[in-house]
């Protein structure tokens, strides 16, 4: 029987065949490709697990400061008046505010110029030095003059005064200064503005002159009388037909007016006070309260001598009326505006005015000071702007227009403000020329200020303090943030009034933390249990069931959990039961609320304890400053064998009573230098010149060392103190071997001239040990050595005893413990980056492996395909010979 197939040659499906023949050799694949969906379910599994944990460990963060658990509350009656900010050293309380003034900038405006690039003064060198401070013994005001004439006997008509606006009560019982100040003073709380009246007092030449007795001995022996009084009070009297020097005379007056006699009680009944003497011919009264003091004579009929005669000269009577003057004191130090229709009968000049009266001025030494130079280059508004923004030393320049316009306007005001608010940011601004030269003029007009002395710009608003009282105790602030007059309580004025302030534990607030802390361990226990849990229902397995990373990390955070903190001193606390939180039967954590309630009544402030890091002293001034992942709880003996110093600079010349610092006085100054040296660490400071007694160089050095800017942004300081031998001494502000200081002269007074030939000590950092072991010092922060239980641990060391200084405890509480376990699984380098990164690596090593036997299913399915394409072309060859034979034998048949 014949080979028949349908199709092509032999007919034989040879792509049947390799197809099914490839899908046997195929079966390898499949298992491959489980693989790697298996070792991609972990990954995302790890990275479920990733997540959940970071979410914990977010949650956690919040909870490992001891803030989070002993905050407290507080809250104002009036919260527009004062807000508050409180710190865990506050104690429960209610705390009665008074704000009374706010803390304000001094504020001084130039008068106007036409331009503000236009050329001022000469160009000539001229250095401009800014010191702040705070003035005493003085008001901000203006000094009246003289009151008119017309006043003393006709009064001041109505509308002769307005103060700042206001219109002044007036009329024609207003004849003194006591009157005019009075009502003032009816006015202040609408002004802002009080008068203080000055003594009203009798001219020095009334009773004689240049030092001549000019009071004659009164004579009535022609039949007249006399009498003299003053200020209403009869002093002296005489009837007729009395000779000269028999009756009234100087000296009879002296006696009258000596001791304890009749006429001086009556004149103090009057406030009237006098000096000097009749015989002496100074005999003057006065009447301290500005009261108008009024002296006369009385006479009839025919009298000589007294006032200004000679026995034999004819006296027909006298009245002199000595008037004080008043001033006027802005309560706030703004500028006084004055007006009216007659102010100058008040002795005062229509206009805006004000300056400090005979202040002291006292520079502060915590004050940054500073200088610039004016020369050619930049001596106009503008450029003098610029040089002061630019030397950032506590001042702040601004170029203001008042909006005026028209020929002759000149609206360009210079306005400088202090950088800070508070009475000791007073300014006082000197000028000195360069070269033995003196001072541009001009520049001299346009800033000059001192307000003990010319003050030459325009106070707008006055350098104030915040005034206030807490529970009655009166308390002062350079800003509007008033701290320490309450332990661990900051209140924050915002205007006067008064309010309360209570303050209380915020138990709330640990209550919301402790649930916090279940609510994380909650969420992270049922994200890992659904990652490793199996159904028996449905025989389905969680991604990572078995896998030992997951079961390492629930043992250990309940581990972590079940494990008493250890370490705590002077607390009862050790374990979460203690405050209700508890595990559940499905391993959860639940909070029982009453027994939370109840500690954080009776243990508000150890309750931290249990979750945060927290390090406790015996020594006060030992205090924890932070801890690393790897210091072990315990309890710590410090023993301190060097305590950190300052470097200081210090004199060995007893500074004379004044020392004067010449014009162009440089010295170049080194501070908290490191090795190799770095340049911002030297700068060159430019000393004011003048006169300087011990206190103020002091301060002068201090603030303007201060002054430096690039100083201040390294945080680099000094302070300059007076020993008792009345040397100087230079100290910087920070402590251990990068604290430093140098000072070299370059030009001007040397540096010998206050510091003679005194050296400079750096200063050396802390060193000692913690529980015996190692530790490394830096300033006044001694660390724990690596490999020690105390390893990283990091303490503050103040005081002044080396040696034991007691034991220190360092506990790790759970949320603290918990966020480091957690650090160590998350993160780049932590346990579930090392699984996936071997599961990433199992997954390309799953899919080379694949792709290989892939290259090999090709190469087999080629020689399937040859083979089979050969078969069949070998059954076509044979069908084609059958087909001949078959042929050949029939045409074979049919011959025979």
């Amino acid at each position: 029987m014949g080979i028949s197939t349908p199709g092509i040659g032999s007919g034989l499906n040879v792509n049947d065949i390799v197809s099914k023949l490839m899908s046997v050799e195929s079966a390898p694949l499949t298992d491959f490709d489980k693989k790697t969906a298996s070792y991609q379910s972990q990954i995302s599994a790890f990275g479920t697990m990733s997540s959940a944990l970071g979410n914990f460990q977010s949650s956690l963060s919040s909870l490992t400061s001891i803030a989070s658990f002993q905050s407290l509350t507080n809250t104002p009656a009036d919260p527009t008046v004062v807000t508050a900010s409180t710190t865990s050293d506050a104690l429960a309380g209610n705390y009665r505010i008074n704000i009374s003034q706010l803390a304000q900038a001094q504020s001084l405006a130039s008068g106007g110029y036409k331009s503000s690039t236009a050329t001022i003064g000469t160009g000539a060198k001229t250095t401009i030095s800014f010191s702040l401070g705070s003035i005493s013994n003085s008001e901000f005001g203006i000094n009246g003059t003289a009151l008119a004439n017309s006043m003393r006997t006709s009064g001041l008509t109505a509308g002769s005064v307005t103060i700042n606006g206001t219109t002044i009560t007036t009329n024609n019982t207003t004849r003194s200064a006591r009157a005019l100040a009075d009502a003032i003073n009816d006015k202040t709380t609408t002004t802002g503005v009080s008068a203080k009246p000055t003594a009203a007092t009798t001219d020095a030449a009334l009773f004689g002159g240049a030092g001549a007795a000019s009071f004659g001995n009164v004579d009535t022996s022609g039949g007249g009388t006399y009498s003299l009084s003053v200020g209403g009070v009869e002093i002296a009297v005489q009837a007729a037909n009395v000779a000269g020097g028999d009756g009234v005379t100087a000296a009879s007056l002296d006696a009258a007016l000596s001791g304890d006699t009749a006429v001086s009680r009556a004149l103090k009944d009057a406030n009237i006070t006098f000096t000097g003497s009749a015989a002496n011919g100074d005999l003057q009264f006065s009447n301290a309260d500005g009261s108008n003091v009024v002296v006369a004579e009385t006479v009839t009929g025919t009298v000589a001598g007294g006032i200004g005669n000679d026995g034999s000269s004819a006296n027909i009577g006298s009245s002199v009326t000595a008037v004080g003057t008043i001033t006027l004191v802005s309560a706030d130090g703004s500028p006084i505006t004055v007006g009216g229709s007659n102010p100058a009968a008040a002795g005062l000049t229509a206009g805006v005015g004000g300056a400090y009266l005979n202040a002291d001025f006292t520079a502060d030494s915590t004050r940054t000071a500073g200088n610039i130079v004016i020369d050619s280059t930049n001596n106009s508004l503008q450029g003098i702007m610029d040089a002061i923004n630019k030397g950032n030393f506590g001042v702040t320049a601004s170029i203001v227009s008042d909006g005026s316009t028209g020929t002759g306007a000149t609206p360009n005001h210079l306005v400088l403000t202090s950088s800070a608010t508070g009475a000791s940011s007073t300014m006082k601004i000197t000028l000195a020329g360069s070269g033995g030269d003196p001072a541009d003029p001009a520049l001299v007009s346009l800033l000059g200020y001192d307000p003990g002395g010319v003050q030459n710009l325009s106070q707008k608003a006055a350098a104030a303090d915040t005034q206030a009282t807490v529970n009655g105790i009166a308390v002062t602030s350079g800003s509007t943030s008033i701290s320490g007059a309450v332990a661990g309580v900051t209140f924050n004025a915002l205007k006067v009034g008064s309010t309360t302030v209570a303050v209380a534990k915020d138990t709330s607030s640990l209550t919301s933390s402790v649930n916090a802390f279940v609510k994380a361990y909650n969420d992270l226990n049922s994200q890992l249990a659904a990652l490793g849990a199996y159904d028996a229902d449905t025989k389905t397995a969680g991604p990572l069931l078995g896998d030992s990373t997951l079961r390492n990390l629930q043992s250990s955070v309940r581990a972590t959990l079940s494990s008493a903190i250890s370490g705590l001193q002077s607390t009862s606390l050790t374990n979460l039961s203690q405050i209700g939180v508890s595990f559940q039967k499905d391993g959860s954590l639940a909070v029982d609320n009453a027994k939370l309630q109840k500690a954080i009544t009776s243990n508000f402030n150890d309750i931290a304890g249990l979750f945060a890091a927290v390090g406790r002293g015996t020594d006060p001034d030992i205090t924890f400053s932070s801890s690393s992942a790897k210091t072990q709880a315990g309890n710590y003996a410090i023993n301190i064998t060097q305590l950190a110093t300052q470097g200081t600079l210090q004199g060995n010349a007893t500074l004379p009573a004044e020392t004067t610092i010449a014009q162009d006085t440089t010295w170049t100054v080194t501070l908290n230098d490191t090795t190799p040296p770095t340049l911002a660490n030297t700068a060159t400071i430019t000393l004011p010149a003048g006169t300087y007694n011990p206190s103020q160089l002091a301060t002068l050095l201090q603030s303007t060392i201060n002054g430096v800017s690039a100083f201040s942004n390294a945080g680099a300081s000094v302070t300059a103190t007076l020993g008792d031998d009345g040397s100087l001494k230079l100290q910087s502000a920070s402590y251990g071997s990068t604290s430093n200081l140098k000072i070299s002269s370059a030009t001007g007074t040397d540096v010998s001239a206050v510091f003679g030939t005194g050296a400079s000590v750096d200063g050396v950092d802390v060193a000692g040990t913690i529980g015996g072991y190692t530790a490394t010092g830096k300033g006044q922060v001694l660390t724990g050595a690596p490999g020690a239980p105390v390893e990283g641990l990091k303490l503050n060391v103040k005081g002044d005893t080396t040696g034991p200084r007691g034991t220190f405890g360092f506990s790790q509480g759970y949320a603290y413990m918990l966020n480091t376990l957690s650090a160590g699984y998350l993160g780049s380098s932590g346990t579930i980056a090392g699984r996936t990164k071997g599961l990433s690596a199992s997954v390309t090593d799953v899919a080379n492996q694949r792709a290989s036997f892939a290259s090999r299913l090709t190469d087999i399915e080629a020689r399937y395909r040859a083979q089979y394409t050969a078969l069949d072309t070998s059954i076509a060859s044979m069908n084609a010979t059958q087909s001949f034979l078959t042929q050949q034998l029939a045409a074979i048949s049919a011959n025979s």
